[in-house]
Formats: C-alpha cells, structure tokens, sequence
C-alpha cells in the first residue's frame, strides 16, 4: 500500500448511492444471507443522533474504497446518570482492499476526529483481533454490560474505547443499541430492489 494514495474525507450527499452500494458488497452474505446494512446507513443518515462531522469516506483514484460512520448514544448508569457516548458503524473498506491495511487508517483517522470534537467514549460490537489494534479494549473491563445480555454470558463482541482519558472512571452501567440500526426488513428488502441482483447464500459462520 503506497501510503499516499488515498484520502479520507466527508461524506456528500452526492456520494450517497456510491457508498450504500460500497456497504451492500462488504457486507453481501457475511453475517445473514444478503445483508442489511446498506439499508441501515441509508436510514441513518436522517437519524437526530446521526454525526454529520463524522460520516467519513476513503476515496483512492476517484473511487469511494472505504466509509465510517458514527452516532451519538448513551450509557445508563447504574446511578442514575445518562453518559453521552459514540457508537460507530457500519465501517468497511471495498472487498478487494481488505486487509492492506485501509481498514485500520480510516478507523484510526475517524477516532481521532471523534476526540478532537470532544467525545468521550465509543462503545460498540466488533472483533477484538481487529479493533484492539486501535485501542479498544473489552466493554467489560470499563463496567459496562449490553442491554439485554444475560449475566455470564459472552459478551466478547461488545467494545470500548475512551477517547477521553478516564473519561468512565466511576461508571458502570448498561449500553443499548441506538433504535436507528433497527430497520424493518421487509422495508430494507424493497430498498435492495434498486441495486444489482445479486444473490443470498446461507453460508458457515452467518450469524442470523
């Protein structure tokens, strides 16, 4: 990878169909058959807890390769407070530039605009393999359990990362998912009817 040949800029609003397309092939077939998450940045974008200064898109040659994307959401705190917070994504870089080493640029660059705006924490599912690269650490380690998740169960897909130092020194609490990365999927499968056919396979290690 030639460290120059790419930058990271913010998302237009003419860059919209490039980058749910972009989101559709990292995403086709990987955690359900087809994917969603095209549909889910689609209704994002117009959500009140959407961060307009954080939708980031990697371009090399013209091309869109890579997008990040954050929202504002909370930890209820076993004290009663509500801690503002970040929850990140969906994040990818295009199929056949994966794992070159975009990835971790574009989330690395994308975190430190989050610091630099003020926010505290991120908080949010991903694998450690990749994202402990980067600073984030098991969500268990900072006290904070996800909404839901019964005691003692797996909670090794749940993420965070304080872009604060000591910014949830004294918290411990509950993070739940923001509502809008809750989609209909009736409605996201009429929304992949204007994109390219492309087929859904059941395949190992989907989770849905």
């Amino acid at each position: 990878m030639n460290k120059n040949d790419y930058t990271i800029r913010l998302e237009r609003k003419d860059d919209h169909a490039e980058v749910e397309n972009l989101v559709r092939e990292a995403f086709w077939n990987v955690y359900r058959p087809g994917c969603l998450e095209h549909y889910v940045i689609h209704q994002l974008r117009s959500d009140p807890a959407f961060v307009q200064e954080l939708d980031f898109v990697m371009e090399q040659n013209g091309n869109i390769i890579g997008q990040n994307i954050f929202v504002r959401a909370v930890i209820t705190a076993d004290d009663g407070r509500e801690i503002p917070i970040l929850t990140m994504g969906p994040i990818c870089i295009t199929p056949e530039l994966k794992r070159q080493g975009y990835g971790k640029i574009l989330l690395d660059y994308s975190l430190a605009k989050a610091a630099a705006l003020g926010y505290g924490s991120v908080c949010f599912e991903g694998n450690i393999d990749f994202y402990g690269k980067s600073g984030f650490s098991y969500a268990s380690k900072f006290g904070i359990r996800y909404h839901g998740l019964p005691e003692g169960e797996d909670a090794s897909f749940f993420l965070c990362k304080e872009l604060i130092p000591e910014y949830l020194n004294g918290v411990t609490g509950e993070y739940a998912t923001p509502q809008g990365y809750f989609v209909d999927e009736a409605e996201a499968e009429e929304f992949d009817k204007s994109f390219p056919h492309k087929k859904k396979l059941k395949l190992p290690g989907q989770l849905f």
